[in-house]
């Protein structure tokens, strides 16, 4: 029987779960909004709660905790500098999390967990905006080949 016994073990050895944890925190906190597995986003959800009320308390210790925690000294930042902010006056419910239908394949269960007044733009961090000057260039070099 499992007595006491808190959190849940998603099939995974105990380090490759605190690897798991850590990367989609990172991930959560860097574009406010990912899509994963249901039981996964169950057991991330405590996780990150914890971590932006950490970050509200504006002391070293909370901040070598949350880098500790991270291993990441820009996503420490963010929790420290802008969701600490934006969380100010809520006590708490800092995510949310929405069932997403099945995968196909294995039909697990998905979910999209996010950030309550999440930032829109900044799931598009890591996007790279097409250069018009590269494709105009392209574009001509394919005319002047073919003439």
């Amino acid at each position: 029987m499992r007595h006491s016994m808190a959190n849940k073990k998603l099939n995974r050895t105990s380090e490759h779960r605190k690897a798991l944890l850590k990367n989609m925190l990172n991930s959560l906190i860097k574009y406010e909004q990912i899509k994963t597995t249901l039981p996964k986003a169950k057991f991330l959800r405590p996780q990150a709660e914890k971590l932006i009320t950490l970050g509200k308390k504006d002391t070293l210790h909370t901040t070598k905790l949350l880098v500790s925690q991270l291993q990441d000294i820009q996503t420490a930042n963010k929790v420290k500098k802008t969701l600490s902010k934006r969380y100010e006056k809520r006590n708490g419910g800092y995510t949310r999390i929405i069932k997403a239908g099945f995968r196909y394949g294995d039909n697990a269960p998905m979910a999209i967990i996010e950030f309550v007044d999440r930032d829109v733009q900044a799931k598009r961090i890591d996007k790279k905006k097409k250069d018009i000057t590269k494709d105009t260039s392209k574009t001509e070099e394919k005319k002047q080949a073919t003439a």
